[in-house]
């Protein structure tokens, strides 16, 4: 075969980035580039489909940081009580003075399917505004419990008792985001049962 003569096509100095038909060597690291947007569109993925499973059932949790709807991290501050509560309790939304933007955070903590849906049910029939509704962090709770975070939800709390049939009230700081947090065990899965 018959050797060509060199042209300037040949040569290609480093410094151009394309000269005619030729083109400069890819960049290192390009490949790097392609595994950090796969990465990123799986993580996108996961976490959009944890979010979808988390609204269609109450036994997936998803929890996000800063939105305090997890189960409580530190002490509460006042011991729950079987003695009557001190106020008359309020199961009528209409005759409470409510915060802006109240709502009222169910926490399903038993292995019963579906029972945070029941006792949402029992407490939007009245009127009041349930926001979430989702596992607790424990399913073997023996006890319903309605933290309410400021004293003057007592009476507030005491009539979410009333209406779901079970369970103690106690005043808890343990959830910043949530007025009225209710966290249903045993005893009200046995009041729910068909």
């Amino acid at each position: 075969m018959a050797d060509s003569p060199t042209d300037r096509f040949d040569d290609i100095p480093d410094s151009l980035g394309r000269v005619g038909a030729h083109r400069a060597p890819a960049p290192r690291g390009r490949g790097w580039i392609v595994v950090a947007w796969a990465a990123l569109a799986s993580g996108v993925l996961v976490v959009a489909g944890l979010y979808g499973l988390s609204l269609i059932s109450d036994r997936v949790t998803f929890p996000l940081p800063g939105i305090g709807t997890g189960e409580p991290t530190a002490e509460p501050t006042v011991a729950p009580t079987d003695a009557p509560p001190s106020v008359e309790p309020i199961t009528d939304p209409a005759l409470a003075a409510l915060p802006p933007g109240f709502t009222i955070t169910v926490l399903n903590g038993t292995e019963v399917d579906g029972l945070g849906a029941t006792a949402r049910d029992l407490l939007v029939a009245p009127g009041w505004p349930v926001g979430t509704v989702t596992a607790a962090a424990q399913t073997d709770l023996p006890e319903t419990v309605v933290y309410f975070s400021d004293p003057a939800l007592e009476g507030v709390a005491a009539g979410m008792v009333a209406l779901l049939g079970a369970g103690v009230i106690e005043l808890s700081d343990a959830f910043p985001g949530a007025p009225i947090t209710i966290a249903l065990g045993a005893d009200f899965a046995a009041v729910a049962a068909p």
